[in-house]
């Protein structure tokens, strides 16, 4: 089985694949003050959970956006697998063409999402992840990686929202009920979701326009889920395509 681990700045992804399908999915919170020890001991328990033993686990690969959580995770992998994991950065192969000013420093997540995507569907792509950030990216014919944006995540706007205003409480990300709220919690779900679903219609309208040419659409992170559904744009969802690109990149660099 493979490990594959991706380090987000809200969530820890933990998937176990085996001969090219996803046993397993986990997700744990990202500490940044936790030790290896205490990672390592997450890992292992997850493992559990799905009843996997430790000597199950032939490698591991490691893709992380949030380095001062990076050498814990990978020093608890080590302690728990006894294996060094691949680490996606510069010097694997993925296929991509990255036509970036530094290429260096395009996220390893948005590499992955890239990677599997293309392994779906046909280019030109735009890719869109709901996560902490809402990040979208485009990715030419040729698997060219032309680039993108990145925009306040959901529930970053929510947070600040909440914060900076005495009288609007927190809420939680259902979806709206309508458009034109009657109370004040209905107003910032409206305002939240259905805004953000608006201003994805509106950026992938700009996008395509930049291009010169449409492109096929696809989402996934965890609010995916919540926000397509409110969009006018056909989009598909993919949830798994972080799991999916690190098994395709393990599998391009994996020593024979």
């Amino acid at each position: 089985m493979l490990l594959a681990i991706d380090i987000g700045n809200t969530n820890i992804v933990i998937g176990g694949i085996k001969d090219g399908e996803i046993a397993f999915e986990a997700r744990i919170a990202t500490d940044r003050i936790k030790t290896s020890d205490q990672y390592g001991a997450e890992i292992k328990s997850m493992l559990s959970l799905f009843d996997v033993a430790p000597q199950d686990v032939e490698d591991c690969i490691i893709s992380s956006v949030v380095p001062p959580v990076f050498n814990s995770v990978r020093t608890g992998v080590i302690k728990v697998i006894g294996k060094r994991p691949m680490v996606v950065g510069p010097g694997l192969k993925t296929g991509l063409n990255i036509q970036m000013d530094s290429p260096s420093q395009v996220g390893s997540d948005r590499i992955v999402i890239a990677v599997a995507a293309l392994a779906e569907y046909e280019p030109p792509l735009t890719l869109l992840d709901l996560g902490t950030a809402t990040t979208i990216e485009v990715v030419g014919k040729g698997s060219t990686y032309l680039g993108g944006c990145i925009i306040p995540g959901v529930r970053i706007s929510m947070d600040a929202l909440t914060s900076r205003t005495a009288q609007l409480p927190g809420i939680s990300l259902d979806r709206p009920r309508r458009v034109i709220g009657k109370n004040t919690v209905d107003c910032m779900r409206s305002g939240i979701m259905y805004g953000t679903a608006a201003m994805l219609d509106g950026m992938l309208d700009r996008v395509e326009e930049e291009l010169g040419f449409s492109t096929t659409v696809v989402a996934t992170g965890g609010m995916a889920q919540f926000v397509v559904p409110l969009c006018r744009r056909e989009i598909r969802l993919e949830r798994d395509l972080l799991l999916k690109g690190l098994n395709i990149i393990y599998q391009k660099n994996k020593k024979t």
